[in-house]
């Protein structure tokens, strides 16, 4: 069976990450969280003054800082998961966090930061047999990729799935706060003037506001299978 480049690209917190995930464990590819990334380069901000709730983003240190930052993912544990290096400290929880969230899309508008990690996210899929997922995977990061689709699910379902997930890692967050980052990060991807996020032509749209995730997976699998043959 020859191996593919799959994008899969979709609103946050629709679930494309664990998809992704799912995936490339089960037909043996390699994931790339591409958001992860974003999430790693807005905490090196974070942490050295290039970015806050109340000032935004310094965009001139942050881009003159991007060639001292490397980001790098560990092998899968024994929970499946990679965790995400940055300069080589494991930062996995620290990355999604609120304070990281409700920053991501701001920096990741800025034309440097996407150009930068698209290099590095183009360097991943050179021997094909990847998985990755992100808001511009189809369109601009692996145009050509074979396999495309994009996730969406309804703001509020989004909202629902997010609380959970941070409330079972112990951190205290209301739906109110979380479905307005939700959209503020929706409005943002979707008019950013830098690869902004988008359905490409050729993408399929997987609606999983109601599935769960063996039917999800069930759904990967068939579109996968047909596009190898």
């Amino acid at each position: 069976m020859k191996r593919i480049i799959i994008a899969i690209d979709g609103y946050s917190s629709s679930g494309k990450s664990t998809m992704a995930r799912d995936l490339a464990r089960r037909i043996g590819y390699v994931y790339v969280d591409s958001g992860a990334m974003y999430r790693a380069v807005t905490l090196y901000a974070l942490e050295n003054g290039m970015a806050s709730q109340a000032q935004g983003v310094d965009s001139e240190a942050l881009t003159a800082a991007l060639p001292s930052i490397t980001i790098s993912f560990t092998p899968a544990g024994a929970d499946g998961r990679q965790h995400t290096l940055l300069n080589g400290r494991d930062v996995e929880n620290e990355i999604r966090d609120m304070k990281v969230s409700s920053m991501v899309s701001p920096v990741a508008v800025i034309p440097a930061v996407r150009h930068h990690l698209t290099r590095l996210q183009q360097g991943y899929g050179k021997e094909k047999g990847i998985v990755m997922d992100g808001r511009d995977i189809g369109t601009t990061v692996f145009p050509d990729a074979e396999m495309k689709v994009f996730v969406n699910a309804s703001a509020e379902e989004r909202a629902r799935r997010r609380v959970k997930e941070l409330t079972e890692k112990g951190e205290e967050v209301s739906y109110d706060e979380v479905l307005e980052n939700i959209r503020e990060r929706d409005h943002i991807d979707t008019t950013r003037k830098e690869s902004p996020l988008r359905k490409a032509d050729d993408a399929v749209v997987l609606d999983n506001d109601k599935m769960t995730i063996p039917e999800q997976m069930e759904w990967l699998m068939n579109l996968y299978n047909s596009r190898c043959l």
